[in-house]
């Protein structure tokens, strides 16, 4: 493994050995080279510019910049007005009362459930059985009315 010294004594062992000579050749070299990619570059843009690329693609940009932005404004606006119109509030109101309407329906049959159980004790297991998909049948629904409610909320705050 070399040293980071010796590294640095054969490179000025390198330069040591280049002449002046070897010196102004490199120059000459790497200015000649310039001199020729500038050259290539002009005629690349040149072309570029006469075939009309520049152009077209400037206004390719500028058409999705203005529908990116008209687009933007757009959702902002619908978003304040159903702000505004309290559509949200609005939705989430109608959604706790329909929760808590089911609740009261669910425990409207449980009792009814229960009194069927005593007055008809051979009826009471297919009552018992029908008051539990009701019950099962509210909760998903009222998950279901949550979970729109929430993604439609979210959307509508954070385009605002």
């Amino acid at each position: 493994m070399t040293s980071a010294s010796s590294m640095g004594n054969g490179a000025q062992a390198r330069r040591a050995m280049m002449s002046k000579e070897q010196v102004a050749q490199t120059l000459k070299d790497i200015a000649r080279r310039i001199r020729e990619e500038s050259v290539r570059m002009k005629e690349t843009v040149r072309f570029m510019r006469e075939s009309g690329a520049i152009e077209e693609l400037t206004d390719a940009v500028k058409e999705a910049t203005i529908a990116a932005r008209d687009a933007s404004k757009e959702i902002n606006q619908t978003a304040r007005e159903l702000k505004e119109r309290g559509i949200i509030r609005d939705t989430a109101t109608a959604v706790d009362e329909t929760t808590r309407t089911a609740k009261d329906t669910v425990q409207t049959v449980s009792e009814i459930s229960e009194e069927a159980r005593q007055a008809a004790p051979e009826t009471a297991a297919g009552v018992a059985k029908a008051a539990e998909t009701v019950k099962e049948d509210t909760r998903v629904a009222a998950e279901k009315a949550r979970e729109k409610l929430t993604k439609g909320e979210g959307e509508a705050t954070t385009t605002a």
